[in-house]
């Protein structure tokens, strides 16, 4: 019978603002254990929430074998540690930050109310096994979400500036909060040709559905009979990259303790498809080899995904890559998505003008329209070097065509 057991750590502190005053400072530091114990392929689990001993845990976890949850997969073995903290905020340093933005933000714009929260997250992982594993991973960063509505406005809320750093830097969120109020009130006309500014977290999600093994050998995916096919803009390349370089608060190994060859695993390579992700029990079914994306499930054997979803950054800014146009960033979009064959729409309530430094002002509202195929394709301009004026971030750039609201 072999043993294992995750470990995961968080430490979560926040001050919360409400129409520009701090209304409550919270707390929480959680521990969460999996006890896991294998034998003749099967696999008895324990999912525990605080603090229990060793010896407690993996009897009890030997105890759910009778649940006959099949795991017919040796465990893996290695010994790697990464730290990735730096200077996240103490609880007082938090407070003293969330007064100072505070005062910075209502004495520069009185017209706006402001509400949303300053916090800290401290996060820790850690994976051993009776194989010889010992993984460990700590991660840590301080983050300020700002909401802000204008005086004259109807909605609940005209827009938001999310920003997260290791080591916060409250100049660095004023000047971003400067390029978003200076000229959030001033109407510009919409431009000729609509390409689309934004951090593209949420636009990968159809291609990672698409990029799915399992669904690539079923037919179900829009990627289907399309590996080893030019799909794609050749500025696209896309990675699940747990890299010391690129990590962001997420472990170097999958659920199932595979470690990519270097951190990475390439998908999509100037925009050529090369494979779908999978863990062992797919990989198993369809007699490959796992790409290590197990997903992690601390109270069932590994099931879902882990896949970063990471777009490979060009080395163009934003404004190289407008190259004297203008682009648009939806600060408020909502209503829309993906949708099965690909197509996407999605309502700008509000969008703000810009030349990639600098926001210009306010468009009219309008619906954006494209296609999986079209944004990554022969509309997708790529994604620019971290942009630290607007987004404190990773940028992608794509044309689209525009509708009414």
């Amino acid at each position: 019978m072999e043993k294992e057991k995750y470990t995961q750590k968080s430490i979560h502190s926040n001050v919360k603002i409400v129409e520009n005053k701090i209304v409550s400072f919270d707390k929480t530091n959680a521990i969460e254990y999996s006890f896991r114990v294998y034998k003749d392929g099967l696999a008895g689990i324990l999912y525990q929430q605080g603090k229990m001993s060793d010896k407690e845990g993996y009897a009890k976890a030997e105890k759910n074998l009778k649940l006959n949850r099949p795991y017919p997969f040796e465990l893996e073995k290695g010994v790697r540690s990464r730290d990735k903290m730096e200077k996240p905020l103490t609880d007082e340093e938090l407070m003293s930050t969330a007064e100072k933005l505070l005062k910075y933000l209502h004495k520069k714009y009185p017209d706006y109310t402001f509400e949303g929260n300053v916090g800290t997250s401290i996060w820790e992982e850690e994976a051993v096994n009776s194989k010889g594993m010992d993984y460990h991973a700590k991660d840590g960063n301080s983050s300020i979400f700002i909401s802000f509505k204008h005086k004259d406005s109807k909605d609940i809320s005209d827009g938001y500036i999310n920003f997260t750093q290791r080591t916060l830097k409250l100049r660095s969120f004023y000047k971003i909060a400067d390029n978003y109020l200076e000229n959030f009130t001033k109407m510009v006309d919409m431009p000729k040709e609509c390409i689309i500014v934004d951090k593209y977290y949420d636009y990968t999600g159809k291609l990672r559905e698409s990029l799915s093994l399992e669904k690539l050998k079923l037919g179900t995916s829009l990627l289907s009979g399309k590996v080893g096919q030019q799909v794609f803009s050749e500025d696209l390349s896309v990675f699940h990259d747990v890299t010391d370089k690129n990590t962001w608060m997420a472990s170097f190994w999958d659920g199932d303790g595979i470690v990519p060859k270097n951190d990475k695993v390439c998908f999509i390579k100037n925009g050529k498809v090369l494979r779908g992700y999978c863990d062992k029990k797919i990989a198993k079914k369809f007699r490959t080899k796992t790409t290590g994306n197990a997903g992690f499930n601390y109270s069932d054997v590994p099931g879902g995904s882990f896949v970063t979803m990471t777009l490979k950054i060009g080395n163009k800014s934003v404004k190289e890559l407008l190259n004297g146009k203008l682009g648009i960033i939806p600060v408020q979009s909502y209503g829309g998505g993906f949708k099965e064959k690909g197509e996407y729409t999605m309502p700008v309530q509000i969008g703000l003008l810009t030349d990639g430094e600098k926001i210009l002002g306010r468009v009219p509202p309008f619906t954006m329209s494209t296609n999986m195929f079209d944004m990554f394709g022969k509309d997708f301009l790529g994604v620019a070097k971290f942009n630290k004026e607007i987004f404190n971030d990773k940028v992608m750039l794509f044309k689209c065509q525009v509708g009414k609201l």
